[in-house]
């Protein structure tokens, strides 16, 4: 049954903006975060506490999750690979962490240099210590319909994994199609596979739009029941490890989209255009979001 209301994840600040090129103000990345909490977001995905080795357009992490000014409302997690990453968060007084692994040994190889079962040692003890005190954690698994490197990925290897995760105490597992490879049928008979053994209330869909496919595989998986939705301001994002992988599905869109099925998001649509306008000014480039784009906004009734 299609949910009444919608949870957006808003991933834009960290998963949109950790593969920019051309270096991010902190400034920039304060204000685009605080803007999305001013449009109605109520969960901000803000950075992430890795080795400015690996992802150097989050080196500011801990200047920008404290610089914000942060609104009790609204939750800003924060992702942590290991229990380096995780100290940091909580030096930084981090309320909510996600950890993540891949359903593909190839791309788990390629991604984090590590096999999945490694991975899963690497933020066993991050799950362990943030159960101490009592620090809510969020799982990825990115590669659900499909691999770039390995091609198909089997959806029992998923639904084994968002098994382990979520008995280790992930309170919610986030599915990824980090390719964009997925089509209505194939993420629909994915979910209803991982919901054998994770319920449905504790499952997020996180699409990438590569071949303009993830609003559909968004519906297709609404009528499941799933409830909670990742989604970048203005279609930021891709995956460094995904060649030719663009961005998550834009916020504005997947927001017009459930606006005009009668589902509560609680977001001002023309707030978060203006919002991702900005952002995208500031990157040099046009809005990915097709709604953003299109020069009907005007006459539409966008709310």
């Amino acid at each position: 049954m299609t949910p009444k209301k919608i949870q957006i994840v808003e991933v834009g600040p960290r998963d949109g903006l950790q593969n920019e090129k051309v270096w991010v103000p902190t400034e920039t990345k304060i204000s685009l975060i605080e803007k999305l909490a001013e449009a109605g977001l109520t969960k901000i995905e803000v950075t992430s506490f890795v080795s400015p080795k690996w992802v150097p357009q989050l080196k500011d992490a801990h200047e920008v999750f404290t610089g914000i000014k942060q609104i009790s409302s609204v939750s800003y997690p924060v992702l942590t690979p290991n229990m380096k990453g995780f100290e940091r968060a909580l030096e930084a007084d981090a309320k909510e962490i996600a950890v993540f692994c891949a359903a593909s040994e190839t791309f788990s190889q390629k991604n984090t240099n590590c096999s999945i079962e490694e991975s899963i040692n690497r933020f066993k003890p991050v799950l362990d210590e943030a159960q101490k005190i009592n620090i809510p954690v969020r799982g990825y698994i990115s590669c659900v319909l499909g691999c770039p490197y390995q091609g198909n990925v089997p959806i029992e290897d998923v639904a084994d994994l968002a098994y382990k995760m979520s008995e280790m105490g992930c309170f919610q597992i986030s599915l990824g199609d980090t390719i964009g490879a997925g089509t209505p049928l194939q993420a629909k008979r994915m979910v209803q596979k991982v919901s054998e053994k994770v319920p449905v209330s504790k499952l997020a869909l996180h699409f990438h739009d590569t071949r303009g496919q993830a609003l559909a595989n968004i519906y297709a998986c609404l009528e499941l029941g799933v409830s909670v939705i990742d989604a970048s301001v203005s279609g930021l994002g891709g995956c460094p490890y995904a060649k030719g992988a663009t961005g998550n599905v834009a916020t504005e869109d997947v927001v017009f989209m459930l606006n005009g099925m009668n589902i509560e998001t609680g977001i001002d649509l023309n707030k978060l255009i203006d919002t991702g306008r900005f952002i995208s000014s500031i990157l040099g480039r046009l809005p990915q979001s097709r709604v953003s784009a299109s020069t009907l906004n005007d006459h539409l009734k966008l709310n």
